[in-house]
């Protein structure tokens, strides 16, 4: 697990973007923030890989995208950003440009059908497309097609490669999100459930799809820890920071989730290549915010 963490703290300060550090603020002051979920990847973009940080919130029914894009040359990245107010139909399809390193990077968006739920980020029926010259760098949601046909450009040489998944979710004995274990995997369902009042000890489940995989018991003295477990063929570490919730004195707070899926075992690799010459992808890993409340 210590391995997990240097990485983590390389890419949050990487995003140096106002909502990344917002963010860190309130937690800072164990004051939760507002919902959101920020996607990393790295993407070659002005001729360079950089990192591309992806944040969707949500306030009050308005929902929001920030897309920054890694400057190498200085703490702040290029940045653009859409507000998106549910009960307009106006601003739901557009384009709009921004510059980096002196060239011109498109974002073209149509939102208009897209599905809302619980989470910032829409379930289906949008697209967001990041276009660098001839190539989409980055294109999000399920309707990849329509974005292709409407930009009128090509899928890029290098495929973007999704780094990490940061959220904030809330609730006050369950918490519930998506997770994935392989870039470009279908997602799988994750429920974090807690019992820390009553007349038994504190506990606490987590299952996918589902199926419970963890369950730790006497979470008074294991509130701090991690697992290795293996979820349809692939291996999965977790870790768990939930110390707020047991010992800030208010039963509120947040508590700290990461997910680190290895790689899923392969019979060709084993057969026809050795260590020295496999190429592993980068390491996906998903971070988890959980804020309590009564």
């Amino acid at each position: 697990m210590a391995n997990l963490i240097p990485r983590l703290e390389s890419i949050q300060n990487a995003q140096n973007s106002k909502l990344s550090t917002n963010a860190e603020d309130d937690q800072s002051t164990n004051k939760a923030p507002q919902s959101s979920v920020t996607f990393i990847y790295e993407a070659k973009i002005a001729d360079l890989i950089r990192n591309v940080t992806v944040t969707w919130s949500k306030n009050v029914g308005n929902y929001s995208l920030v897309i920054s894009v890694e400057n190498p040359s200085s703490e702040n990245p290029y940045t653009f950003k859409l507000d998106i107010k549910a009960w307009q139909f106006w601003g739901k399809k557009g384009l709009k440009s921004f510059d980096v390193d002196t060239k011109r990077v498109d974002v073209y968006w149509d939102l208009r059908q897209a599905k809302f739920s619980s989470s910032p980020v829409p379930s289906s029926d949008y697209y967001v497309a990041v276009v660098d010259g001839d190539e989409v760098s980055v294109v999000l949601g399920d309707m990849k097609t329509d974005a292709y046909k409407r930009t009128k450009k090509h899928p890029p040489a290098d495929e973007p490669v999704l780094l990490c998944k940061k959220e904030n979710v809330h609730g006050k004995k369950l918490f519930c999100t998506k997770t994935m274990w392989q870039h470009n995997e279908k997602e799988h369902d994750l429920t974090i459930e807690t019992s820390l009042s009553g007349l038994g000890d504190p506990e606490m489940w987590i299952s996918i799809d589902g199926f419970e995989v963890v369950h730790i018991m006497n979470l008074q003295w294991r509130f701090r820890g991690n697992e290795n477990l293996t979820v349809n063929d692939v291996p999965v570490q977790i870790f768990w920071d939930v110390h707020d919730w047991l010992f800030n004195g208010t039963g509120t707070g947040q508590g700290l989730f990461v997910f680190s899926p290895g790689n899923k075992p392969s019979k060709a690799d084993d057969n026809n290549s050795s260590p020295d010459q496999r190429q592993s992808p980068a390491e996906f890993f998903h971070v988890i915010y959980a804020w309590k409340f009564e």
